[in-house]
């Protein structure tokens, strides 16, 4: 047990991000968690985000937004007619506890294999390869009896210029859905290495067109797909994640100017908040919140398990206007109760984090289940 948190504690202020008034500044980050059926939401997954419905804001797992962004099996996607049922599901058991829901949109461009895309191969802004290995299906056959096994990456296909409006649209379509599906809102996945951070990493992306190279061109597919996005379902319901100079799945960047260029044209759209992955003490930290107009939220990732000091001082210093937590919520489906009250938190079960049954995902204790 810990002192409990004052009324005045910067953790529990009122937010207002985009259309919604948010009770408190402590937000559930994307969490990969694998336990769609194939790639439809599910009742399990309802449950499990409905539990965790006291967050500030839930940002859903990153979740397709075409067939050719999936990542791993049982990842869930936003692009069919029976995935905006599953969403909807989700949303209204989010709602009816109280909470409040974006969907995060997830291409993972390279960051996939053959076997989990049914034979296609993963399509890039350039062809390179990822080093490493990566979960997929033993076959490609969705027909066949397969199971998880462990496969070498990939050299990805580049994408073609004619090819690129496509994908750019499905992110609109995606976002459209996930709205219709009663989500308040989308998160544009710009981070750890997935499709838009390719774009955007001059050590990956190697186009020598209007989408590679200088900073601008680098920045331009993400500001297109936030630019459909936005017109699609109104900025004040859309925001972006990016994650500078991080080198998660392989990720090469030389410097982060893009990133200057990327938030000084996303700033002129007045999206509801701009999502950083970075400490404090990275030079890009303080310079983007300078630079973004709006609300700005902070997740500072794996370097350290997030507590509620270290969550409070950042908003309290003016580093941020909210924060992300992810391994807290996993393991705490009351988390704001327990930080709220000095309670202790239940550890998560490593071995559970990604695929399996309701095992570490909805068989959490609450606090009144603890005590």
């Amino acid at each position: 047990m810990s002192t409990p948190l004052p009324d005045d504690s910067p953790l529990l202020a009122p937010l207002r991000v985009g259309r919604l008034e948010l009770p408190h500044r402590v937000l559930m980050a994307p969490l990969t968690r694998n336990r769609a059926d194939g790639d439809v939401p599910n009742e399990m997954q309802a449950e499990y985000y409905a539990q965790r419905a006291s967050a500030g804001l839930i940002f859903s797992e990153g979740s397709q937004p075409q067939r050719m962004g999936q990542a791993y099996p049982n990842v869930p996607g936003v692009h069919s007619v029976g995935q905006k049922a599953g969403w909807a599901r989700i949303a209204r058991h989010v709602h009816d506890r109280g909470g409040h829901l974006f969907v995060q949109l997830m291409h993972s461009g390279r960051i996939s294999h053959p076997h989990t895309l049914d034979g296609a191969t993963p399509v890039a802004p350039s062809a390179v390869r990822p080093e490493g290995s990566i979960v997929t299906w033993s076959s490609p056959d969705p027909g066949a009896e397969r199971e998880l096994t462990t496969l070498e990456y990939v050299t990805p296909r580049a994408l073609e210029l004619a090819e690129i409006p496509d994908v750019v649209a499905g992110y609109a379509h995606a976002a459209r859905l996930a709205v219709d599906a009663g989500a308040d809102g989308v998160e544009l996945h710009g981070a750890n290495g997935y499709l838009i951070h390719q774009f955007l990493a001059d050590g990956i992306n190697r186009r020598t067109d209007r989408y590679g190279g200088s900073p601008q061109n680098r920045a331009r597919f993400a500001v297109e797909v936030a630019q459909a996005c936005a017109e699609e379902i109104g900025a004040d319901r859309l925001g972006i994640r990016v994650s500078p100079l991080n080198p998660f799945n392989g990720i090469v960047e030389n410097d982060d100017e893009v990133y200057d260029v990327l938030v000084d044209a996303l700033a002129r759209m007045d999206l509801a908040y701009l999502h950083v992955v970075g400490t404090r003490e990275q030079d890009f930290v303080p310079r983007l919140r300078a630079a973004w107009p709006g609300v700005y939220v902070l997740n500072t990732n794996f370097e350290e398990y997030s507590t509620r000091e270290d969550m409070s001082a950042l908003i309290a210093d003016g580093v941020a206007d909210a924060v992300t937590v992810g391994r807290p919520w996993i393991a705490n489906p009351d988390l704001v109760r327990r930080w709220r009250e000095g309670a202790v938190e239940t550890e998560p079960d490593q071995s559970s984090l990604y695929g399996g049954d309701r095992r570490g995902y909805t068989d959490y204790p609450f606090l009144h289940d603890a005590v």
